[in-house]
């Protein structure tokens, strides 16, 4: 309907159809993108707000997080935060804003999965897996790889913005949650309990 080299960037399947006399379809494309957003935006939320909440519960955020309302039996505290938050965001930036650091972040994530199957698979071998990657470690490589380029042709303010919230993110992580997770706990308690073993036995 329309040449590469003239496709709308904004709306190319819309104006596609407009450019050909088709405005009803344009419509009811548009309509569709714009449920289809919509949806993707709530489930990102919805998603973020349930990470925080195990974040909360495995003691790297502060327990308040965890809370759960008793008669919807959803983490609202953490769903209000993440709400808000984001309206924040979505007042104060562009929408091509929001999209690149959406997608920094995405990417970000991938490549640290990926080099987390390689390690698993390295240091826990014979962990019980629902799936299991194959071509290992030449598809996390390749994952890895191809992340990185994405995230390297991203906009230098992007990063910049990606610099400042993994400043923050360490902050809170080595302010509050290296020393209060449940795992630094349970490594604590370890060598306390070997401890008391030892003295018990040396005791009898």
């Amino acid at each position: 309907m329309v040449k590469y080299n003239q496709i709308s960037v904004e709306a190319p399947l819309a104006n596609a159809f407009k450019s050909v006399g088709e405005t009803a379809i344009a419509q009811i494309v548009s309509f569709g993108a714009l449920a289809g957003l919509t949806t993707v935006m709530l489930i990102l939320m919805l998603g973020q707000s349930r990470v925080f909440f195990a974040m909360s519960r495995d003691q790297l955020l502060p327990p308040m997080f965890a809370r759960v309302s008793e008669r919807r039996r959803v983490p609202y505290l953490t769903t209000m935060v993440t709400g808000s938050a984001v309206a924040l965001m979505a007042f104060l930036l562009s929408l091509t804003t929001l999209a690149e650091l959406v997608n920094i972040g995405t990417l970000f994530a991938f490549v640290l999965v990926s080099i987390g199957v390689v390690v698993l698979r390295r240091t826990q071998p014979d962990l019980k897996r629902a799936f299991r990657t194959p071509l290992v470690p030449l598809i996390p490589i390749l994952s890895v790889l191809a992340s990185v380029w994405l995230m390297l042709n991203l906009a230098s303010a992007t990063w910049l913005r990606f610099a400042v919230w993994m400043a923050v993110g360490l902050v809170v992580y080595f302010g509050y949650s290296r020393r209060n997770s449940r795992l630094a706990g349970e490594q604590t308690a370890e060598p306390r309990a070997q401890g008391a073993v030892a003295t018990g036995t040396a005791g009898s």
